[in-house]
């Protein structure tokens, strides 16, 4: 790489980490051109010469949200047994990650469509998080003849939901009112999705 590349690299950088720092602490009302050159340190105009629009550096970041949570996730499930428990895991760290960054959880599941830009590879890609990084596990169950794979389909899709769920009322409502009592209520429904 060459200086002018390695500088092209590092000017993105501050626009991109600015633009994180944004979402996990204010979400995404707080994004705006202006706000982001301002956290960054140059002028906005300075922006587009980097990026095409302010969408565009929300996709960016949602991929390293994710590349974040998936890291997350594997380190505090490497040495779960696969299968139930290992699944048990995965789900229940996806979840506190969101709890530790609300912004991030907003941006992914509670904004709208046009707010986080037209591409639908970022609906995909969000939609299907969760799936990705339970799958080995669901395909395990069906190897082991834990389930069908009809079954597993329906599982995820239910646990899918229910996160979201679970995270949208602990998070915006505060309820259950104590993290306690809502690691209570996510065991006692990933019990129940788990019970076969």
């Amino acid at each position: 790489m060459d200086k002018k590349e390695i500088q092209e690299q590092r000017m993105k950088m501050y626009f991109i980490n600015a633009t994180k720092e944004l979402l996990k602490g204010e979400g995404l009302k707080s994004i705006s051109v202006r706000n982001i050159a301002e956290r960054a340190g140059y002028s906005f105009g300075t922006l587009y010469n980097y990026f095409d629009d302010v969408k565009e550096l929300i996709f960016i970041c949602v991929e390293d949200f994710q590349t974040e949570c998936r890291e997350f996730i594997e380190e505090r499930t490497k040495t779960q047994a696969q299968g139930k428990d290992k699944l048990r895991a995965i789900v229940k760290y996806y979840m506190f990650y969101f709890v530790q960054y609300p912004g991030i959880f907003e941006l992914f599941f509670l904004e709208r469509a046009n707010d986080v830009g037209n591409k639908k590879s970022t609906f995909e890609m969000i939609y299907s998080f969760l799936d990705k990084l339970s799958r080995d596990e669901w395909k395990y169950l069906v190897e082991q003849s834990a389930l069908s794979k009809q079954q597993a389909r329906l599982k995820a899709e239910i646990t899918k939901n229910m996160v979201v769920g679970m995270l949208i009322f602990y998070l915006n409502r505060h309820n259950p009112q104590s993290f306690d009592e809502f690691l209570q209520k996510t065991e006692i429904l990933l019990d129940e999705i788990l019970n076969f």
